[in-house]
This record gives C-alpha cells, structure tokens and sequence, in this order.
C-alpha cells in the first residue's frame, strides 16, 4: 500500500485528498526494462523473523567460456531423440491395450464386489 496525496486549488479554496492505493511491488516499467539474466522480486518475511532488505534486483552472471566448452564436449551427441511413424503408432497401440486391460480388471473387481456390483448396470438381451 502507497500512500497518495493530490492538492487541488481553484479559486474560492485548497483541497487536499489523502488516500492508500495498492500497487504493484515491482512497477512494470522496471520489469520491462530488464537485461537478458537480470531479474527482480520482493521476498516476504515472518513477524518472529524480518528481513531487512526485502527487495532486489540481481543479474546472473554466466561463465561464457565454460558453457562453450560444455556446449563443444556435447559435438557427436545427439540429445535429441528421433521419433518416427512406427514407434509413435507402436506406443499408441501399446496405451490402448493397456487402457483396455485396466477398464476390463475394474470391470471384473467391481462385478465380483457385492458392494459394487450394483453400479453396473447390464443390458437385457
């Protein structure tokens, strides 16, 4: 909460309007504002343990040549994994079955459970 106050003169008299107005904690001008790796927050405290410096506003700081050299030993190592029509239509037919092996079992349990059995309900032939 911020507290706001505005004066208003015209000329007959003075007006001055005092108000609490909510606002964002970090103002979007400052988000929009912000570098690659930068970034800002406020973090809330408990009453029994209060954080004096409750806002910040840090950048991370990489270490450009040991990511280049973790990027060049990844060189040869496909980490992405080709996918192609027949294992995607195999995986497909792989979770229909066993999709139809569960509703079959819970069929059976429930079928044979007294306590269930009534929520079945059974076509007449």
């Amino acid at each position: 909460m911020q507290d706001r106050e505005s004066i208003s003169i015209n000329s007959s008299d003075t007006s001055i309007s005092r108000s609490k107005q909510l606002e964002a904690a970090v103002p979007a001008s400052k988000i929009s504002c912000l570098s690659s790796g930068e970034f800002v927050g406020i973090t809330a405290d408990n009453p029994d343990c209060k954080i004096e410096l409750k806002a910040f506003h840090s950048e991370i700081i990489n270490n450009h040549e040991q990511l280049k050299k973790e990027e060049d030993s990844y060189q040869g190592i496909s980490p992405v994994r080709i996918i192609n029509n027949t294992m995607i239509e195999r995986n497909y037919l792989q979770i229909k079955e066993d999709i139809s092996e569960i509703v079959n079992s819970e069929f059976e349990r429930i079928l044979h459970d007294p306590a269930l059995s009534h929520l079945i309900i059974k076509k007449k032939k």
